[in-house]
């Protein structure tokens, strides 16, 4: 049966029975996650057919499969880390593929050992000068680590990677009954990637001691422990105690640049085969060969998962800028200009034109508090809900706020949004605007005068308030008037000596009387301030100027 297991010392087990369950930290949650972090809901696993996916609920802090973020559903394979904050757990599907059993295997802290040990033995896998002997059965053992340095250069994934190390490794050590790698996510965090039993024992939680774990990564040195019950230095270990573990012998793996991203450990209980110094020798050796191989897997994956990254960003990319106008207003006597730049592939500014019964346009300019995914997530929902609150009739005071009772009843965890609502009458010539936050237009007059409509009376970001009140200015615009909507991108945008672009050279440009002009010259000259600079916020820019 499909279950999860959290990654800490109690190791709970969660039967997944149902078709869907959510975790999160309200207690009505399916797998409670007391964490003050993780949202009330943060994520949902759910089956379709034999497989079980796992999503993010909008989380305020993300969900993590194998140390990344993910955006959309994603496919659990068995042993993939789940992380929600700091709270992991490690999902096993009905077919285990962790090794050749079905067994759970979690890392436990069972520190607070003494500090020396009369059977221990170490070995240096990181010195230049430490020469690898092989003194142990050297025709099979020589046999077996050819056949593992042959095996591992043909592979380029993790999942043939590391069961072919533990396999080769149960070919040269006999007396070994189980075999285990533990490797570092991306948060340094250590997590038992592959376990190989020597005998199925179907539901047996193999518990691996961090006492050992810790020691050989802090030393970078592989050890032996000929008796490990008697020894001082596991004195504390339950692991060994439950297991009845009688010998064990334990090797970093160490990257090019002489960081330890992981271990092997092998382990026996039989009294009369315990692992001598030559077998540490030969596990060093080992060891060695398989950091290799492990870490170009591991890059390898880091290439696939950044290509995988790259092709749903561009398609997040291509569903965003379905969000947005696909064409300018045609109304006539007015000329428009706009232009979007996320930050990154997606972003969270937004801006619409909408069409309204009585004649009217109605304009929005949006700007979700953060960028990337998760503000273009918000800003798609920000879509939907702008639609439904632009009635007839309505001023754009009571569309924000009817906008900000449609967007309140969803949860964002924090998220907020400002938003600068605009009706164009093309009947009387005016523009109302009101302000929920948002950077005030600015106003370029035929006489050369700017101004600031609607800057002394924003009120609260949308989602901050559950009633806000919000008030709005209307202006007159005359032939050859041009009204500039933007986000803080703009003004905020920064050149390489640190300096930002500011609303002064926004206002500078603005002596156009159409609106491409104004816009294309503010948008030039962003470009040239920034140089090369990439862009740390989206910048949207909506100009809409009176032609006659």
């Amino acid at each position: 049966m499909a279950h999860l297991v959290s990654n800490d010392s109690s190791a709970v087990r969660h039967e997944l029975t149902k078709a869907e369950y959510v975790l999160g930290r309200h207690p009505d949650c399916d797998i409670v996650v007391d964490a003050g972090a993780v949202s009330r809901q943060h994520a949902r696993l759910f089956r379709e057919g034999p497989k079980f996916f796992v999503e993010d609920m909008q989380s305020r802090n993300g969900t993590y499969v194998n140390g990344r973020m993910i955006y959309d559903r994603h496919g659990l394979s068995d042993g993939d880390q789940i992380r929600v904050c700091d709270v992991s757990f490690t999902f096993h599907q009905e077919t285990s593929t962790l090794g050749s059993s079905h067994n759970m295997t979690v890392l436990v802290d069972d520190t607070n050992a003494p500090t020396h040990s009369t059977v221990w033995s170490k070995l240096d896998v990181t010195s230049e000068d430490s020469h690898l002997r092989f003194s142990a059965s050297p025709e099979a053992k020589l046999q077996a680590l050819l056949e593992i340095t042959r095996s591992l250069g043909k592979s380029l994934s993790l999942d043939q990677v590391l069961p072919q190390v533990l396999n080769s490794l149960f070919k040269v050590f006999l007396q070994a009954d189980r075999g285990s790698i533990i490797l570092r996510d991306d948060r340094g965090n250590l997590i038992p990637r592959w376990t190989k039993v020597r005998r199925d024992t179907t539901g047996e939680t193999i518990r691996i001691s961090k006492t050992i774990v810790n020691e050989v990564i802090s030393s970078k040195q592989a050890i032996l422990s000929a008796d490990a019950a008697s020894d001082e230095r596991f004195d504390m270990s339950e692991s060994i105690a439950d297991f009845h573990i009688r010998s064990l012998i334990c090797a970093p793996l160490v990257d090019s640049d002489g960081d330890v991203f992981g271990v092997i450990q092998i382990d026996t209980k039989d009294q009369r085969k315990r692992f001598r110094e030559e077998d540490l020798e030969v596990l060093g050796s080992v060891a060695v060969q398989a950091a290799t191989a492990i870490n170009n897997a591991q890059l390898h994956e880091q290439v696939v998962r950044q290509k995988e990254l790259e092709r749903e960003l561009d398609l997040a990319r291509d569903v965003q800028t379905g969000f947005l106008p696909k064409s300018r207003p045609t109304t006539e006597g007015y000329e428009f200009f706009d232009y979007y730049k996320p930050a990154n592939h997606v972003g969270g500014d937004y801006y619409d034109y909408l069409d309204l019964p009585d004649g009217r346009l109605a304009i929005v300019v949006a700007d979700v508090v953060g960028h990337g995914i998760a503000a273009a997530l918000t800003m798609s929902k920000l879509s939907a809900a702008v639609k439904f609150s632009v009635g007839v009739g309505l001023s754009p005071a009571e569309m924000l706020q009817t906008l900000n009772a449609n967007l309140t009843e969803a949860e964002f965890d924090g998220r907020y949004i400002t938003v600068s609502m605009a009706i164009l009458d093309p009947r009387e010539h005016t523009v109302t605007i009101s302000s929920a936050g948002h950077e005030a237009p600015i106003w370029k007059r035929t006489a050369g005068k700017t101004g600031r409509p609607g800057a002394d009376i924003s009120g609260y970001p949308l989602m901050v308030e559950d009633e806000p009140v919000y008030e709005q200015a209307t202006i007159e615009l005359a032939p050859g008037d041009v009204v500039a909507f933007f986000t803080d991108g703009l003004a905020d945008a920064m050149n390489d000596s640190g300096e930002q672009f500011g609303m002064n050279r926004v206002v500078k440009h603005m002596k156009g009387a159409k609106s491409a002009e104004v816009g294309r010259e503010i948008i030039a000259d962003v470009a040239k301030f920034v140089g090369g600079k990439p862009s740390f916020d989206d910048m949207c820019l909506v100009c809409v100027s009176r032609t006659s």
